[in-house]
């Protein structure tokens, strides 16, 4: 497996123009959160919902979780900590009563509409057209900028 400079590396690629650079720090990290929100939406059985804190999301972000921590075990802990975020305002939309599927369908939207259009203006396609893998790699790329920002090894 690629580390997570190798990771970075090649998706930075595509994300040298600074306004896509700032289109996605701000469309990765909701799409992220949106995709945790439509799979959070899907029905969930009666084993399930006997668990309050147990949903389909939740399920999902096993296997994505464990793709972090062997591409780098303080990476992981940083997308643990986002992934906990997301379900946790999720937990509020839903509680407020709004849908949570329809907010995050919206987002979703509208936030791929934005990398596109920074895609755009990059002049590059983005890196999932090359490797599916890289729509894990963007949120992570986030939280490793953030990282080197703050001096922690990765």
């Amino acid at each position: 497996m690629r580390s997570a400079e190798q990771w970075f590396a090649e998706y930075g690629e595509s994300h040298q123009n600074t306004t896509n650079k700032a289109i996605h720090w701000i469309a990765v990290p909701v799409i992220y959160a949106t995709v945790i929100g439509l799979v959070w939406s899907i029905p969930q059985p009666a084993f399930m919902a006997a668990i309050p804190w147990l949903n389909w999301a939740v399920v999902a972000l096993v296997p994505a979780l464990m793709f972090y921590a062997v591409m780098s075990f303080p990476l992981a802990l940083g997308m643990v900590a986002l992934s906990v975020i997301c379900l946790w305002g999720w937990s509020v939309v839903d509680r407020l009563g709004y849908s949570v599927w329809l907010v995050s369908l919206v987002l979703f939207v509208v936030m791929w509409i934005f990398q596109f259009i920074g895609h755009h203006v990059e002049g590059k396609k983005p890196s999932f057209f090359k490797d599916v893998q890289f729509l894990l790699i963007g949120p992570a790329w986030v939280i490793g900028f953030l990282y080197r920002k703050l001096g922690i090894r990765y």
